[in-house]
């Protein structure tokens, strides 16, 4: 599908994921310039069945009226929704695409989670919601999955989804009573029973479910199938958060017992509510948020991915990004176009930085990363960069002899090639 054009605009690039609704890709709008954007491609038929209409007109004007409302929505924490239309058989959203750290990848990297740090997530989405509640819509699938943490440290909601439009006598819902809908992990049991209309008091419950796992490193229930989760939401307490997370604020534990109670008029009235009590915990601007400077990096200069940066510096401008890393596929047609151009110095700087990629993506021992590495020490051999070119020839050539033997013609090569850079370099024998 890549390279595939949508509406005459929008080319595919790669795959960022794919669920129960559709997929979603990366790709580019040639209207404006290139812009990068994320592109979702949703399945007509899973969404009839989920309507509850076979009327591909109807789906269609359903789909294109939630999109409308989702598009109206201004807020720095929820990802911008550009267009939407119909290709063939299938309905499409454009989207603003969002660099950064997956939230639940965020929390892997960083065990325990610096507890400013899950104060200032729920903050944030506290924020996204109450702006989505504003207008009527209920998110109901909020989860990790569909939070990330951008290199500025701001908390972005990347998907409505299965959003549900509220009152105003339209129903745009693209669901259907009785049908099981959103994460059963961070489901709300109102959510879940379907014997209630789920209100805003569902996204909260969700909020304590992601505020739990921040702070203790697992999620508040857990069994085999939703049906046991539910029974356990329905009946049993989860285990103290002060108990897992001695170092927690109590206050900010008792949120998120509160978040989680069984019932929505049990839970905090609003989002606007859960922010007070959240606000006495973020960091002042021009204070120090204890944790908020360790943990791996994923920002732009290296510096790790800061969720309580928004509170301690508002609207600073971010550090000047690092080189983007290349997108693999892209990287090497660009390197084969320029080899044939005999730009070498160019493809040498283009191979340093597709080689870590390719690297993480199909590890140091594959056959994709040996000959990029055999590309790169070739091309530095080739335009004199022999102090770069040795250590890469003699990683190439230890390898090479491990696998076929000293005799091999490519380790003579390689052997060849290390002694002309060893006497380039004045350390001939």
């Amino acid at each position: 599908m890549t390279g595939r054009l949508l509406a005459g605009r929008y080319e595919l690039a790669e795959p960022l994921g794919k669920g129960g609704m559709g997929e979603v890709w990366s790709g580019h709008d040639r209207s404006l310039g290139g812009r990068r954007v994320a592109v979702k491609l949703l399945n007509a038929d899973r969404l009839a069945s989920l309507s509850g209409t076979s009327d591909p007109e109807e789906l269609r004007r359903r789909f294109l009226r939630e999109a409308r409302v989702t598009a109206r929505i201004d807020h720095p924490g929820l990802v911008a929704v550009h267009d939407a239309g119909q290709e063939g058989e299938v309905l499409f959203l454009v989207m603003q695409l969002v660099d950064g750290c997956g939230l639940g990848d965020h929390l892997a990297e960083h065990d325990p989670y610096p507890w400013p740090w899950a104060a200032a997530v729920l903050a944030q989405l506290c924020s996204a919601l109450a702006a989505v509640h504003t207008v009527r819509i209920v998110h109901r699938d909020l989860k990790p999955g569909n939070v990330m943490i951008r290199p500025d440290g701001r908390a972005t909601v990347l998907d409505l989804g299965i959003a549900a439009v509220r009152g105003d006598g339209e129903d745009t819902r693209l669901t259907r009573t009785g049908t099981l809908l959103g994460t059963p992990v961070y489901m709300a049991p109102e959510q879940a029973v379907g014997d209630v209309p789920v209100g805003p008091g569902a996204d909260l419950y969700a909020l304590g479910a992601i505020g739990y796992e921040l702070l203790t490193g697992r999620v508040p229930f857990t069994a085999p199938n939703a049906a046991g989760l539910l029974y356990k939401k329905l009946h049993e307490e989860p285990v103290p958060v002060a108990r897992l997370r001695p170092d927690a604020p109590p206050q900010l534990a008792a949120l998120i017992h509160h978040l989680l109670a069984r019932a929505p008029q049990d839970r905090p009235a609003d989002a606007h509510q859960v922010f007070a009590v959240l606000a006495p915990l973020l960091p002042p601007p021009a204070g120090h948020a204890p944790g908020a400077d360790g943990g791996a990096g994923g920002g732009a200069g290296g510096a790790p991915l800061d969720p309580t940066r928004p509170f301690r510096h508002p609207m600073a401008p971010w550090p000047a990004p690092r080189p983007r890393e290349p997108d693999l596929s892209t990287a090497l047609e660009e390197i084969k176009h320029l080899l044939a151009l005999g730009q070498y110095p160019q493809v040498a700087g283009l191979l340093s930085r597709t080689l870590p990629v390719a690297v993480g993506r199909y590890g140091e021992g594959s056959a994709v990363v040996r000959s990029l590495r055999k590309q790169y020490a070739a091309t530095l051999l080739d335009i004199g960069r022999y102090a770069e070119a040795l250590p890469e020839i003699q990683r190439l050539a230890h390898e090479f002899t491990l696998e076929n033997g000293p005799h091999d013609a490519v380790v003579r090569q390689l052997r060849a090639d290390e002694q002309l850079c060893l006497q380039q370099l004045g350390h001939a024998p």
